[in-house]
């Protein structure tokens, strides 16, 4: 903040000297102690103000000053005290007098707020380092400015994804895409907290970048349709520029797996009880079939070259004839790939995968095991640029139960366990996370 100096004496032909004069932020209160608090990790305060007044929230962040550095931490919880109704038997009685307590006694007076807060970290020179010490009792709590809070969370003010405002703060939060993306994502909230409208803001901040920002592809599983009108969205509908925006729409029905590219193992995962034995007589077809069909072979043709086999035993065939048949009627193999999964990440794309025609638990699983098997594949081999995938429903896909329950299971969980070394970044959206993996 800048004032004019007191008395001086301006001339027309004078700069107005400047002085600097440093503004201390709201004082919120003073660190109480108890058996336990303060501590490294917890500390309370009274909170200034008087009985009515809200002077501390619920979610703010707060800093205590010392001689190491600046202590921020987050209001978890604040208690209203009054000595005058600590004793219900008390106010029982003066109830049934019909005198309420604060027309016989000074109530108000002895009033006052507890925030019970928990330290964040220890911000010193423009660093956060873990805290090490307790606060000391008496000391000032105060609010912690927009600045210093905008550097204890790294936020990217400048390039940053804008996500919102963060609460009791006049700061928008800005997160860089490296920091929110670089260890993968979770949005877990229950139905109807707005968990998919927030992956629509975060999906709008990613194509709004610019190149020079730096832009990444992103392959959304749409379970339930309702990201189908950021196919047809402009930028100008989203408030940018009037550059259209690249955003590709493939419908269940529409996505097709090339057979040729799948190996026993894999059409076995599908499957789920294949034996070692009929894997390996898999196999054996399918290698006799890739010399013989350069250019791609179907379901059909597998289960034709099957019934062929008189060296596979009789069991076995019927057994493969069975599941093959029964993959086959799903109408998600074919000869081809139906996209080119080459084709559907690009940076600064859009690939949403629409899955809401499909009522089947088990197509959906195969869809999405595919996708991510050939996403990750690719981006090792750098074939494809690095990509988002986000999971909508994500518990349908990973939940905490057997692999035959949860085909997509295992490549989930080897992008969340290896992707980010190859820039494979995850994204999992879920109202039941108890229900989620725990890898």
């Amino acid at each position: 903040m800048f004032r004019w100096k007191r008395g001086a004496l301006v001339t027309p032909l004078e700069e107005p000297e400047m002085v600097t004069e440093h503004i201390q932020p709201t004082r919120l209160g003073t660190v109480v102690c108890d058996e336990t608090t303060p501590n490294v990790m917890e500390f309370s305060f009274v909170v200034e103000g008087g009985p009515s007044e809200n002077v501390a929230r619920r979610g703010q962040f707060v800093g205590v000053s010392t001689e190491s550095g600046l202590v921020i931490a987050r209001v978890q919880d604040l208690i209203r005290v009054n000595r005058y109704y600590q004793h219900a038997e008390a106010v029982r009685e003066y109830q049934s007098r019909g005198e309420p307590l604060r027309s016989i006694f000074p109530t108000d007076r002895w009033q006052y707020t507890v925030a019970y807060a928990r330290v964040m970290g220890l911000w010193v020179d423009g660093r956060t380092l873990r805290p090490y010490f307790a606060v000391s009792p008496g000391a000032v709590v105060r609010a912690v400015d927009e600045d210093t809070l905008a550097g204890f969370l790294r936020l990217d003010l400048q390039n940053g994804l804008y996500l919102g405002t963060l609460g009791h703060h006049n700061l928008e939060f800005k997160p860089s895409i490296e920091r929110l993306l670089s260890k993968h994502l979770a949005i877990l909230a229950m139905s109807g907290a707005g968990k998919s409208y927030f992956v629509s803001v975060l999906l709008e901040e990613l194509l709004s970048r610019t190149k020079e920002q730096g832009r990444i592809g992103i392959v959304l599983v749409d379970v339930h349709g309702e990201y189908s009108y950021l196919e047809k969205a402009s930028r100008k509908d989203l408030g940018l520029s009037e550059e259209d925006i690249e955003v590709e729409r493939i419908r269940g029905p529409h996505f097709q797996i090339p057979v040729q590219s799948l190996s026993a193992e894999t059409l076995g995962t599908f499957a789920v009880d294949m034996s070692p034995v009929q894997i390996r007589d898999l196999r054996r077809v399918i290698v006799s079939m890739r010399r013989q069909r350069h250019h791609g072979y179907s379901l059909e043709d597998l289960v034709e070259y099957v019934k062929g086999d008189e060296t596979i035993s009789r069991n076995t065939r019927d057994a493969l004839i069975g599941w093959l048949v029964g993959l086959h009627e799903t109408g998600l193999f074919g000869r081809e790939a139906s996209p080119e999964m080459k084709n559907i990440v690009r940076p600064g794309k859009l690939t949403i995968i629409d899955l809401s025609d499909f009522i089947s638990l088990k197509k959906k699983q195969i869809v999405v095991s595919y996708l991510a098997r050939e996403l990750l594949h690719l981006r090792r081999q750098a074939k494809i640029p690095p990509f988002l995938l986000v999971l909508e429903e994500a518990h349908q896909f990973c939940p905490e139960s057997r692999q035959e329950l949860a085909l997509p299971k295992s490549q989930i969980e080897t992008i969340a366990r290896e992707g980010r070394k190859f820039y494979a970044l995850l994204c999992l959206v879920s109202q039941r996370p108890v229900r989620l993996s725990t890898t």
